[in-house]
């Protein structure tokens, strides 16, 4: 093939990132996965693009290679912004002349090896040896979360080193012993989005939060008697606890349009819908993805989309559409042994609901001292539209639910 037709075979693309909605007006180049000149293929991540609320992934159009790269990590990037150039043709990924042609399998097989490609790099700058890192990620797979523990960890020397590249600088001069070690680093833009939106909370919200507890024997004894009719039923869908507290928390809602309203400047927003918003855990923060119409979701249904989310949030999955708007949240601190905490409102939602940990504690039951699974619960609420009385009645209607699950297939 010559020079000529090669060029015929090939097409430049340019690569831009996906559509932002309304509510995100930029984004930030966060990593690289490829560099120029590097063989890739379709579908292939070429770059994450971190904006307030998700990481989205642009990947490669087709097999092909990147040209140029027009937008380094930590730019600003907008709608309609070119990302870098893209030459599409099964002839880049060919072998440079003379180059053994056993080098382009080794690529391939680092593509999908033990670690993330930014777990890769951030080790090669640290010169850190990846496969003496355990993985936590799935699959034994090493994450940057990983690499940033081992960075860490170099005092003690729980990591090995790998050989630093010909063109390296100079390796840093070794640690002494007792010596008090800072670490420095920008914070994400998900980080700082959540900091400046709990900040907001705080400034522009009268919040005041109320307590009460619940006892979890009924719902435990409920749970242990039908979860395994229960998953044998719902294709291996696991009956867990939250699922009785979004129905306990809509059907409150409903008697207390109040706490399912927000604040629009002058005006007051009612609510015609219980969207749920679930707080979840993800390495970049935490996200809050919302169930939409959870009155119309069966329990099986719920822990499905919760399970989802889940494992979306993990894995930087989650798409805009699903972190956006919501009426009424949950938060639980109690699968990390939180035993009491006063969650902070997520805005312009006016409540948010805190569960904590289940432990057993001596309660007066009839007249006799009995041992119980007890729970608190923690209602936090903006008192410019929510009075305390309304706050606790609402706290209290949940506690019922939740001690007589009866009640919510009455409808009493």
């Amino acid at each position: 093939m010559t020079l000529s037709d090669e060029k015929e075979d090939s097409h430049m693309i340019e690569i831009k990132p996906p559509d932002f909605p309304e509510s995100i007006a930029d984004g930030e180049v966060a990593q690289w996965h490829v560099a120029v000149g590097e063989a890739v293929s379709r579908d292939q991540a070429l770059v994450d693009i971190e904006t307030d609320k998700v990481v989205l992934e642009v990947v490669a159009p087709a097999s092909g290679k990147l040209t140029a790269i027009l937008k380094a990590e930590g730019e600003i990037v907008l709608p309609g912004d070119v990302l870098a150039h893209f030459e599409e043709g099964e002839a880049v990924a060919a072998p440079a002349a003379g180059a053994p042609e056993v080098l382009e399998q080794p690529q391939a097989v680092e593509a999908s090896g033990p670690a993330s490609p930014s777990a890769r790099k951030l080790a090669e700058e640290n010169r850190i040896d990846v496969s003496a890192i355990a993985g936590s990620g799935r699959d034994g797979r090493v994450t940057k979360e990983d690499v940033l523990m081992a960075v860490a960890d170099l005092a003690s020397d729980s990591v090995a080193l790998s050989a630093p590249p010909p063109d390296a600088p100079p390796a840093p001069a070794p640690v002494v012993p007792g010596e008090r070690i800072e670490r420095r680093v920008p914070m994400t833009r998900l980080r700082a989005s959540i900091a400046r939106r709990l900040v907001d909370a705080q400034q522009t919200a009268a919040m005041l939060t109320t307590f009460n507890e619940v006892d979890m024997t009924a719902i435990m004894e409920l749970r242990d008697r039908y979860k395994e009719d229960f998953q044998a039923a719902h294709n291996g869908i696991r009956l867990g606890f939250m699922s009785f507290f979004v129905r306990a928390s809509v059907e409150a809602l409903k008697r207390f349009p109040g706490v399912n309203a927000s604040i629009d400047g002058n005006d007051i927003v009612y609510h015609g819908y219980q969207d749920i918003g679930i707080a979840v855990s993800s390495p970049r923060g935490l996200v809050v993805p919302v169930l939409r119409e959870a009155d119309s979701l069966t329990l099986a249904e719920v822990e499905d989309q919760i399970r989802d989310y889940g494992l979306k949030a993990r894995d930087n999955k989650l798409s805009i559409d699903e972190l956006t708007g919501g009426t009424f949240t949950i938060s639980n601190g109690g699968v990390f042994g939180s035993l009491m905490s006063t969650p902070i409102l997520n805005p312009p939602q006016t409540g948010i609901l805190g569960m904590h940990k289940i432990q057993d504690r001596p309660m007066a039951v009839n007249g006799e001292v009995q041992i119980r699974p007890m729970m608190y619960l923690a209602l936090s609420y903006d008192h410019r539209l929510i009075d305390g009385q309304e706050a606790v009645r609402f706290l209290v209607t949940i506690k019922d639910f939740l001690e007589e699950p009866a009640r919510i297939l009455l409808d009493i």
